[in-house]
């Protein structure tokens, strides 16, 4: 299950998984391109091992920047089912 964690101004849609049984979080990040169609990339917390599909080098590092810095918040709504459930909205 994924849920949503944040839209960012240009559309980059951020979600992320439930936490899984080894303990892992998927983190996804999505941004609509008009050339390319999609860019995306994947992070696996806590180890934040990296998969990049058509960010810039600067574009991934603002991600690596965003994801450290909301990786606690990410990890707690992993395993409360998401923002809303967690917040209760």
């Amino acid at each position: 299950m994924m849920y949503p964690y944040m839209t960012l101004n240009d559309d980059t849609e951020i979600t992320h998984s439930e936490m899984l049984s080894d303990g892992k979080v998927k983190v996804y990040i999505e941004t609509p391109d008009e050339k390319d169609g999609f860019h995306n990339a994947v992070c696996w917390l806590p180890e934040y091992k990296w998969e990049n599909n058509g960010y810039s080098d600067v574009e991934l590092e603002y991600f690596k920047t965003f994801v450290r810095n909301n990786a606690h918040l990410i990890i707690e709504f992993s395993q409360e089912g998401g923002f809303a459930d967690a917040s209760n909205l």
